[in-house]
C-alpha cells in the first residue's frame, strides 16, 4: 500500500512537508482558475473550498482565510473580544494560538495541559474560571493531532457562558467520540500550512453553524468594505481572503486527506513497533474515545537519552526532527501573563521530541530514523 523502497543514504529527510496528490488533483482546479482568469481572492474555488471543507467536517459553514492565525484572529472578533478581555488559552502550543488574542487587546490567561491527552486541563480551567469568573473566550488546540478532552471542557464554557474556540490547525481529520475536532465550539479553525496534513501552502479557515457570524467574518476579512458604488467603508476591515489559486490547491488536497491519515497513522504504528519498547521511550497518549489524524509521531523521554540527542543526531543524518512546542507561559513575550495549572506542559516540553512525520517517507526512511535512535541506546 505504501513505498517500501529503501532511503537513499544522506538524502534528506523532513518532519512534515507538503504532499501533492499523485492524482494531481490540484492542477485540475489551479488550471480553471487560470483558464477563466479567476486568480484574485474571489471565485469558484474559494466558495467550493469553503462549502467541501465545512461538509467533511459536518461544520455548518465555513469561511477561506489567509492563515489559521487570522482564522482565529476572527474568531476572536466575531466572540465580541476586546479590549480588556480574559481569554483562556492553552499554554502548551505555538504562538500563532495566542497572537490573535494580543490583536484585540484581550488579555490572554494561560492554562495548562495534563498526561491524558496533552492538551487543556480541564481542572485547570476550572481553577482559571473560579479566578476569573468574567472571562469572555476560551480557546483550546488539540496539539499533533490529539483531542482535547472536549466534552468537559465543552460543559465547563456551557456553564461559565463563555464562547469556546478550538484550534484545530493540527488536527484535520481528528475526531472525538466520532464528531470532528473544530465543530464543538461555537467557532473552529484548521491550518493548511505547508507542513500540516493538507496544505494550500499558505491558508486557514474558520467553521461554525453561527451563519450570521460567518457572513459577519468573510465581510470583515474583505477589507470592510460596504455594499455601495464607491468604496466606503464603517468599520476595520481586515486583508484576509484566500485567493482562488490556494483555495484551488485546497480542493484538490481534501481529496486525499483519508489517504494522508491513513499513512500518518501508519508513520506513528511503525515508530511504535520500533521504539516502543526502548526503556525510556513513551509515545503521545492514544485514548479509546480518539480517532487521530497523527499528525506528527511524538514520544516523551524519561532518562540519560534526552530530546536534544535524538535530535542531534538525526540532524548529522540530514533528517529533520523538533521538540515539542514551548509552552507560552514561558516565552518571553508572554511569560507576564497569568498561568493557571501545575508543571504538565513544561515537563512535556522538556521531555518531548517530534519525530520526522512526512508522509512522502518510505520505509527505508523509517528504518534509517529508527535505527540512528536506537544507536542511542547501545
Amino acid at each position: 500500500m505504501f513505498e517500501k523502497n529503501k532511503s537513499i543514504i544522506g538524502e534528506k529527510i523532513y518532519l512534515a512537508s507538503p504532499h501533492m496528490s499523485d492524482e494531481e488533483y490540484e492542477m485540475e482546479y489551479i488550471k480553471e482558475a487560470f483558464d477563466t482568469n479567476w486568480i484574485a481572492p474571489l471565485g469558484k474555488n474559494v466558495n467550493e473550498f469553503e462549502k467541501e471543507l465545512a461538509a467533511k467536517v459536518g461544520s455548518g459553514h465555513a469561511v477561506a482565510l489567509a492563515s489559521g492565525t487570522a482564522a482565529i484572529h476572527m474568531a476572536l472578533k466575531a466572540a465580541g473580544v476586546g479590549e480588556g478581555d480574559i481569554v483562556f488559552c492553552q499554554s502548551l502550543t505555538f504562538s500563532a494560538t495566542a497572537n490573535p488574542i494580543i490583536y484585540q487587546n484581550a488579555i490572554p490567561v494561560f492554562i495548562d495541559s495534563n498526561y491524558e491527552t496533552w492538551n487543556m486541563n480541564p481542572e485547570a480551567l476550572e481553577q482559571a474560571f473560579e479566578k476569573y469568573p468574567d472571562a469572555k473566550a476560551v480557546i483550546v488546540v488539540h496539539l499533533y493531532g490529539l483531542s482535547a478532552d472536549m466534552d468537559k471542557i465543552a460543559e465547563l464554557c456551557n456553564k461559565h457562558n463563555v464562547v469556546l474556540i478550538e484550534d484545530a490547525a493540527e488536527s484535520l481529520g481528528t475526531t472525538y467520540k466520532g464528531k470532528h475536532t473544530g465543530t464543538f465550539g461555537e467557532y473552529g479553525v484548521y491550518s493548511f500550512n505547508g507542513n500540516k496534513i493538507i496544505t494550500t501552502s499558505g491558508g486557514g479557515m474558520l467553521v461554525s453553524d453561527k451563519e450570521e457570524r460567518i457572513a459577519k467574518v468573510r465581510f470583515w476579512a474583505t477589507q470592510a468594505r460596504d455594499k455601495t458604488r464607491h468604496y466606503q467603508h464603517s468599520e476595520l476591515g481586515f486583508n484576509y481572503r484566500m485567493s482562488n489559486i490556494v483555495a484551488g490547491i485546497g480542493r484538490g488536497q481534501l481529496k486525499v486527506l483519508d489517504k494522508r491519515v491513513e499513512k500518518k497513522k501508519y508513520i506513528f504504528e511503525y515508530y511504535k513497533r520500533e521504539l516502543g519498547n526502548i526503556e525510556g521511550i513513551k509515545f503521545m497518549p492514544i485514548n479509546e474515545w480518539n480517532a487521530l489524524n497523527y499528525w506528527l509521531s511524538c514520544i516523551n523521554l524519561s532518562g540519560q537519552v534526552r530530546p536534544l540527542d535524538i535530535i542531534e543526531a538525526l540532524e548529522k543524518e540530514n533528517i529533520e526532527s523538533r521538540p515539542i512546542w514551548k509552552p507560552m507561559h514561558l516565552q518571553p513575550f508572554f511569560e507576564k501573563y497569568d498561568y493557571i495549572g501545575g508543571d504538565v506542559s513544561e515537563k512535556l516540553f522538556e521531555n518531548g521530541v517530534c519525530l520526522p512525520s512526512d508522509t512522502k517517507m518510505t520505509d527505508g526512511d523509517l528504518e534509517r530514523i529508527c535505527n540512528v535512535i536506537k544507536g542511542l541506546w547501545k
